[in-house]
């Protein structure tokens, strides 16, 4: 694998994916509720929230244990030019945040809630990654990386156009956290064993499966609740019906790993890829259905 292919592997661009979805959910939203579209304010975002995923990522990988490689069958040499390359990707990343602070600054964009928010997901984003506090090994990763992804990155893009909350993006952002957070411990699974045997502390492994299994159930269920019960909460179900067109791939995952808990055959590749389909698709149709309404 060349290097430049192994940085890009670990910058984790399907979640870069993610990030690109529900900014846009975001924005969306508040192109929904009637927000003249600044696209300036969008593409200034959309790009700094990009360079901190690169960042967040990156480093997170630059502060692995040395004991832990960072790809299959690497030698010493390239594991450190491997952690070099890493550093400097999220040095070049975190420069490009700062110009684009600045540009944002002097355009006016960045209003005190929105400083607030832009705050909160820096620190949410180094608090993952980096020591002291590196929740990506504390067992609590993953609930930081769901909050990361479905709460704090559609709120940015929404204040961004609108300086102002409304409960119409806490519906869709609580339920889709939810998810987010029910894809990040079946995507723990397929590790389990080896984090065992390397000491790393996954949700999963702080859980242990027989108490993550029903979390990762009762997640699902809340999240497509949440979305049942936006007309009585005063929204229209025009607005929500299509995230259901994901739901029998969500009932699939939970009787598929209600299955492998019981004994039965793992297919790891299938059931991680149905998990991301669920939170992507989920996340693709809600963000689609804001912008075309």
């Amino acid at each position: 694998m060349t290097r430049l292919r192994a940085v890009v592997r670990l910058s984790r661009p399907l979640l870069l994916l993610f990030a690109f979805l529900l900014y846009t959910l975001g924005a969306g939203i508040a192109r929904y509720l009637g927000h003249a579209q600044n696209a300036a304010a969008f593409w200034l975002g959309l790009v700094w929230v990009a360079m901190l995923h690169l960042s967040m990522n990156l480093l997170a990988e630059y502060f692995r244990p040395l004991t832990e490689p960072l790809i299959e069958a690497e030698t010493r040499v390239e594991r450190s030019a491997l952690r070099l390359a890493c550093l400097l990707v999220s040095a070049a990343a975190l420069t490009c945040m700062a110009v684009l602070t600045v540009l944002m600054l002097n355009a006016g964009l960045l209003t005190p809630l929105v400083l607030l928010f832009f705050g909160l997901t820096l620190l949410a984003a180094l608090a993952y990654a980096l020591p002291p506090l590196r929740l990506m090994n504390s067992g609590f990763g993953e609930l930081a990386l769901a909050i990361f992804l479905a709460d704090l990155i559609p709120a940015l893009a929404f204040l961004l156009q609108t300086d102002e909350l409304h409960r119409l993006l806490t519906l869709a952002v609580f339920s889709l956290t939810c998810l987010a957070l029910a894809f990040f411990i079946a995507m723990d699974f397929p590790a389990y064993a080896a984090d065992l045997k390397r000491g790393r502390r996954s949700l999963l492994i702080r859980l242990n499966w027989q108490r993550a299994v029903p979390l990762h159930h009762l997640l699902i269920l809340v999240a497509y609740s949440i979305f049942a019960a936006a007309p009585f909460l005063g929204f229209p179900f025009s607005l929500i019906w299509p995230v259901f067109l994901t739901l029998p791939l969500a009932i699939l995952q939970i009787l598929w790993l209600r299955n492998i808990s019981l004994g039965g055959r793992p297919v790891w590749r299938f059931m991680t890829a149905n998990a991301a389909a669920i939170f992507g698709l989920t996340t693709y149709v809600l963000a689609l259905t804001f912008w075309i309404r």
